[in-house]
């Protein structure tokens, strides 16, 4: 494939550059209408029952509210099928249903790029009058939706080629000379290593969008050096669509991934739904203004951080940028045939207000683990632990210690427990 220079000097649109102060005036200003329709559905007007939907026109204010998160989606949607009451829009009036594992049920409405993915595919060069090779699956699942409601927004044709059938995938971007591929990193190396063995040319394709999966850096020089240096991701998911994205700027990648327009996202400490510092690792948690299928506080179960010490982004775009995924928040671990959950640590250090912040670490062998609380405090070697250790007996039912350590010790990856055993 041939090298590739991508300069991506312009923004979708106008919002994309707006100052952040106005960004953030709109989007509070938004909020009590999103809230107010929001509590017209059954399930959110259970979740914000003590809730006045005018009161909410702050992040400060947002923070009082609870936290729904992925992991009761099933749960929920058992009680209230399909959607758990969440949805706005009656299930007959919708597009489509998808369902993903678990199952979980997910919507999408009939609004024009309903996933909001025209933003990450325009900031990865797809442009008007181009074709793109779809290589999402089609089948029960939205990611390939995705890619379609944004193609249509930005007025591009769409070869919908799903996954799997490589050589099919080969012999069709030869013969059609797409100019962008959009699926996972991973198929993306399979169809360009077919069409090596096939002796093929896919040198058309100068674009690529990937999500889905991790994209390590080696990845993305081995792209590189067959010809795509310029690969993008996409942080999505199958129940709110585009939370954030990559740009590059001159063909340089720019730092972190740029928020979508329609997103608020907080970072909390797991197992809670407390905001965390601006550059600590916490848990993702958005809100999403979706008319179908509005999402407030909604906690995705991914790790990530705000983006603080990078400039200005050279593309253009104002918006805040995340470090992109960087694990999973549900830490939770079984210890002597007990569950232990971020929440409980949460709880322990709720009841404790010296506690700055904390991490059960657990330690030995299996049967044999000895369960130990790191407490950041001011004062370490004043501090007591026997009221500590009594709250860690009373919520957890297990026996535990605990070590004080200066603020600012433990590490910063959003881990509240950390499994060490020896499992040998």
């Amino acid at each position: 494939m041939a090298g590739i220079r991508m300069v991506m000097t312009d923004t979708l649109d106008s919002l994309e550059a707006r100052p952040p102060e106005q960004r953030e005036r709109d989007l509070m200003a938004r909020l009590p209408q999103l809230v107010a329709r929001a509590k017209a559905a059954a399930g959110w007007s259970r979740i914000l029952k003590d809730v006045n939907a005018v009161d909410i026109n702050s992040r400060a204010a947002l923070a009082t509210l609870p936290v729904t998160r992925k992991s009761e989606l099933h749960d929920l949607q058992t009680q209230h099928a399909p959607f758990g009451g969440l949805n706005t829009t009656p299930v007959g009036q919708l597009a489509r249903v998808y369902i993903s594992p678990g199952p979980i049920f997910d919507p999408e409405g009939r609004g024009q790029d309903w996933w909001r993915f025209a933003r990450p595919m325009y900031a990865a060069g797809v442009r008007a009058g181009g074709l793109l090779q779809n290589c999402f699956a089609y089948h029960f699942t939205p990611a390939a939706f995705m890619v379609e409601g944004g193609a249509a927004r930005l007025g591009c044709a769409v070869i919908p080629a799903g996954s799997g059938q490589t050589e099919m995938q080969v012999q069709a971007i030869h013969a059609l000379r797409p100019d962008t591929y959009v699926g996972t990193p991973s198929f993306l190396k399979i169809i360009i290593e077919k069409a090596h063995e096939m002796g093929v040319d896919i040198s058309s394709i100068r674009h690529a969008l990937v999500s889905a999966e991790a994209l390590p850096e080696s990845l993305r020089a081995w792209f590189g050096q067959h010809g795509l240096p310029g690969v993008l991701q996409v942080y999505a998911s199958a129940d709110i669509g585009n939370i954030a994205y990559e740009t590059c700027s001159g063909g340089v990648r720019d730092p972190g991934m740029v928020l979508d327009e329609d997103v608020i996202l907080e970072i909390v400490r797991p197992g809670s739904g407390d905001p965390v510092p601006a550059g600590e690792v916490g848990e993702v948690v958005v809100t999403v203004f979706n008319p179908d299928y509005p999402l407030i506080r909604f906690a995705t179960g991914d790790l990530s951080a705000i983006l603080t010490d990078a400039p200005p982004s050279p593309c253009g775009r104002t918006n805040t940028r995340i470090k992109g995924w960087l694990g999973r928040a549900d830490q939770t671990t079984k210890i002597r045939g007990m569950f232990v959950h971020p929440s409980q640590v949460h709880d322990i250090t709720r009841r404790h207000p010296e506690i700055v912040k904390a991490r059960l670490v657990v330690s030995g062998r299996v049967a044999q683990e000895a369960m130990t609380l790191h407490c950041e405090v001011a004062d370490p070697a004043s501090a007591s632990g026997a009221e500590i250790i009594e709250s860690i007996r009373k919520l957890t039912k297990l026996r535990g210690e605990v070590a004080f350590v200066a603020v600012g010790s433990l590490p910063n990856d959003g881990k509240v427990i950390a499994d060490v055993r020896d499992y040998q």
